[in-house]
């Protein structure tokens, strides 16, 4: 329960991030012609999902250092989330497709926001 409690808007991004990778998505015909930007998006999805993570544990964490025990969770599990949720793309509905380039732009969002939040702890204990 005391996840609830430290991370309410962390679940409801994950929730939202699955919700957003399983429905049929609708056709954006303005960005058909835009090559790449489907990548942009994800990075920046899981870059803002992340990102949130980090800042519910620094709110609730101020020990220097202590973040290192989340960086495996925080950098692991949407890595491994984004995996699953592509295999089931691919394996499990019938309007997706699940993409590496896909794992790959998640996983740089995840690595960008763990990047934005060893610069935060360090440049915040200056």
């Amino acid at each position: 329960m005391n996840v609830l409690r430290n991370y309410p808007l962390t679940i409801v991004c994950v929730l939202t991030v699955w919700y957003l990778s399983l429905f049929k998505p609708p056709s954006v015909s303005l960005l058909d012609g835009v090559d790449g930007v489907d990548k942009v998006v994800h990075t920046l999805m899981y870059a803002g999902l992340c990102s949130l993570l980090w800042l519910e544990w620094f709110r609730r964490n101020h020990r220097r250092g202590a973040w290192r025990r989340l960086v495996a969770f925080a950098v692991g599990a949407p890595i491994l989330m984004s995996g699953l949720l592509e295999l089931l793309q691919e394996y499990c509905t019938s309007a997706r497709s699940g993409e590496w380039a896909d794992l790959l732009a998640n996983s740089l969002g995840t690595l960008l926001a763990a990047v934005g939040a060893w610069v935060y702890e360090h440049v915040r204990l200056r």
